[in-house]
C-alpha cells in the first residue's frame, strides 16, 4: 500500500499565544503541519527534535531575539525563515534579511497573506523563480529555468538547487538562489528593482529594499570583493545588472532571445521613467 507523504511541517515561534494560536490555526487550515513555540531556546529544541520544512519566526522574542534565533537554526543547515516584524523595526527587519530570513511579513498582519507568502516560499524552494515574462507578455527567455547554466565561473544547477563558484558550493538561500539563477539566465541586461521582484520574487509590490538586502548578500557570495562588485553592477536610477566577462561566459548554446535585445519602446519608456528615482534614497540602499 502507498503511504501518502507527510505534511509540510512549520514551526511558529511567538510569545504571544494569541498570535501563535491565530497562525497555527490557518496554518494547520491550509494542510500544514504545525510546531510551536513561545520563546528562542524553545524553538531550537523543536527545531533539533524535528526539523521544520519552514519556520515563522517573531523578531523580538524575550531573551534570544528572532535574529539570533535566526543565526542559530540557519548554523545547523538551511530552513526557510518568514519573520514577523513590527511596522517601525526596519533596522532590524533588514538586518533580518541580511542574517538569512527569506522573507518578512509585518504586524499587524492578515493570516491570510502570511499562509500566502508562506506557500510561496516553499513553492519558489522546490520550483525555482518562475520564467520571464510569465506574467505578461515579453521576450522569450534564455536558458530554460531547469537547465545548468556556466557563467563567470559559476555553475548553477536548478533542479540539484545548487551553485558552485570556482569548484566551491555556495551557501545560498532560496531567494538567494533565485535572484542569481535569474540573473545568471539574462547577463547584460539591467533589471529594475520592481521587475526582479516581481520576476524572482513573485511579487506585484513590495518593500523595494528587499531587494536591496539580497543583492548585497549575493555579492557577499558570488564576488571577489564585494565592495567592488565585477559581476552585479548597479545601476544607477534603474537597478541591477550581471555581467559576464566574455571569456567565461559559457553559456552560447540554446539560448533565446534576451531582455533588451529587441526595439520594445514601452520596456525602455518605462527604464527611463525610472531613471528618476535613485536607488540610494530608498531604505537599504545599495552602493
Amino acid at each position: 500500500m502507498q503511504q501518502n507523504p507527510s505534511p509540510t511541517r512549520v514551526l511558529v515561534v511567538d510569545d504571544d499565544p494569541t498570535v501563535a494560536e491565530v497562525v497555527a490555526g490557518y496554518l494547520g487550515r491550509a494542510g500544514f503541519a504545525v510546531d510551536r513555540a513561545a520563546d528562542g531556546p524553545g524553538a531550537l529544541a523543536r527545531a533539533a527534535a524535528r526539523r521544520p520544512d519552514l519556520v515563522v519566526l517573531d523578531l523580538m522574542l524575550p531573551g534570544m531575539d528572532g535574529l539570533e534565533v535566526c543565526r542559530a537554526l540557519r548554523d545547523k543547515g538551511p530552513v526557510p525563515v518568514i519573520m514577523l516584524t513590527a511596522r517601525g523595526d526596519e533596522e532590524d527587519r533588514i538586518l533580518g534579511l541580511e542574517i538569512g530570513a527569506d522573507d518578512y511579513v509585518t504586524k499587524p498582519f492578515s493570516p491570510r497573506e502570511l499562509v500566502l507568502r508562506v506557500e510561496s516560499v516553499l513553492r519558489r524552494g522546490r520550483t525555482g523563480p518562475r520564467a520571464p515574462g510569465s506574467s505578461g507578455p515579453g521576450p522569450g527567455p534564455g536558458p530554460g529555468p531547469d537547465e545548468v547554466t556556466h557563467r563567470a565561473g559559476i555553475i548553477l544547477d536548478p533542479l540539484a538547487r545548487r551553485a558552485v563558484r570556482d569548484g566551491r558550493e555556495l551557501a545560498l538561500t532560496v531567494r538567494e538562489f533565485d535572484l542569481l539563477a535569474f540573473l545568471l539566465r539574462h547577463p547584460g541586461v539591467a533589471f529594475t528593482r520592481e521587475e526582479l521582484m516581481r520576476e524572482v520574487w513573485g511579487w506585484d509590490f513590495g518593500d523595494l529594499s528587499t531587494v536591496t538586502v539580497h543583492v548585497r548578500r549575493l555579492r557577499g557570495k558570488v564576488e571577489d570583493d564585494p565592495a567592488a562588485p565585477r559581476l552585479i553592477q548597479t545601476v544607477w536610477g534603474i537597478g541591477y545588472r550581471f555581467d559576464a566577462p566574455p571569456e567565461t561566459d559559457d553559456e552560447t548554446h540554446g539560448e533565446g532571445p534576451r531582455y533588451g535585445e529587441r526595439g520594445d519602446e514601452g520596456r525602455q519608456d518605462e527604464r527611463r521613467a525610472d531613471q528618476g528615482r535613485d536607488e540610494g534614497r530608498g531604505p537599504g540602499s545599495d552602493a
